[in-house]
């Protein structure tokens, strides 16, 4: 009988953890069992997950009472799973739950923080992970930075962190097809193009990115930015880049399915968080072959290498950013060189299936089965 693994998430819209959840389900689901519990709602993303896998709403369970911790392990009772895998803050419920089902394994999961809590330092949060500490068999965090942050504030015992850095499909972000990329971006083959992708957060920082584009000295017609994703701040941002006089060279493209084929009519890829676990995006970005500009916050350096592929900046300093864009906007050896350096530090170190075979080990080790 296979291993059963249930993740349970806050939902499965697009986002940077959650498609790292279909990702591993993806590679994983011939080796093991798995099912998918959404607390909030399901979303997009389950569309991309195997036919044989599960995907249980508990939105109309969580609505109910305040007992949602009670009436989620009588759910996981009945799946009776080896293994019960949750992630982020909204997840904590299912350690409890876990426990009250009877469940052997409990691993906890923290990929990234929130804006409301950027840098982990809310007390009451760090004092209910040391709590539910006892219960977890094994947090696994996909940075170095979140695993110091989780044993040397938060106070959770070395022994019991894990780090498991994310990983991405080399075949489907790869180099190539630019002019089709340029295509589905709507832009002309002499533009020099920067894109960033992520949902319109404010963890996510797009405003300090519109102010670093805007201060770019003598900046041409054909240096474009594109800003791929969707979310609450897209009037705000609109309103940004009209008082910015950047209407025309600014597009805000929204949720797109075709990503991969967009970031290859990119020249240059930006990430402006305030706060990162991993960004898968910055994985998929340097898997295309693209240089990076980069905050120097979270896992963001774990990735990006400065002097290598990359060029590091202080969270919100505009003015670093846009320095860094020019150089790379102006420069398209250095384009070009840092690019495959971005690919063939994926290729050493970040694939999807060293990933995988990563949590292989982990599921069986914990589970007392043979690693695959």
């Amino acid at each position: 009988m296979k291993l059963h693994v249930v993740h349970v998430v806050y939902w499965l819209r697009v986002a940077g953890l959650e498609n790292g959840v279909v990702n591993l389900i993806n590679r994983l689901h011939t080796r093991q069992k798995h099912t998918v519990l959404c607390i909030e709602d399901i979303g997009p993303l389950a569309e991309r997950l195997p036919a044989d896998v599960e995907v249980v709403n508990l939105s109309r369970l969580r609505s109910r009472n305040r007992l949602f911790a009670v009436r989620l392990a009588a759910v996981l009772r009945k799946l009776n799973p080896d293994i019960v895998h949750s992630r982020n803050w909204g997840c904590v419920d299912a350690v409890v739950a876990a426990r009250l089902a009877g469940i052997r394994v409990s691993i906890h999961g923290e990929h990234g923080r929130d804006a409301a809590d950027p840098q982990g330092l809310n007390s009451r949060r760090r004092l209910i992970r040391r709590m539910l500490s006892p219960l977890v068999t094994r947090f696994v965090t996909v940075s170095d930075d979140l695993r110091r942050w989780l044993v040397d504030y938060v106070g959770i015992r070395a022994d019991k962190v894990l780090r498991i850095h994310n990983g991405v499909d080399l075949d489907r972000f790869s180099v190539g097809e630019r002019d089709e990329g340029r295509k589905a971006l709507g832009l002309a083959s002499t533009d020099v193009v920067v894109g960033a992708v992520g949902r319109l957060d404010p963890v996510k920082d797009h405003a300090t990115l519109l102010e670093a584009f805007a201060r770019i000295p003598d900046r041409p017609p054909n240096w474009k930015l594109v800003i791929i994703g969707e979310g609450a701040l897209r009037p705000q941002l609109e309103a940004r880049v009209a008082r910015l006089d950047l209407e025309g060279c600014v597009h805000l493209l929204g949720e797109r399915s075709d990503v991969p084929l967009l970031m290859k009519g990119l020249d240059l890829y930006v990430i402006s968080s305030i706060a990162e676990g991993i960004s898968n995006t910055l994985l998929e970005a340097m898997s295309t072959g693209l240089p990076v500009v980069a905050t120097r916050t979270g896992g963001n350096p774990e990735l990006a290498e400065e002097g290598r592929n990359a060029k590091l900046v202080a969270v919100g300093d505009a003015d670093a950013m846009s320095c860094a864009l020019s150089e790379y906007l102006q420069d398209s050896e250095l384009r070009a060189r840092d690019g495959r350096a971005s690919r063939q530090r994926i290729i050493e170190s970040f694939t999807l299936e060293r990933m995988a075979d990563e949590y292989d080990r982990l599921y069986n080790s914990l589970s007392g089965r043979a690693t695959s």
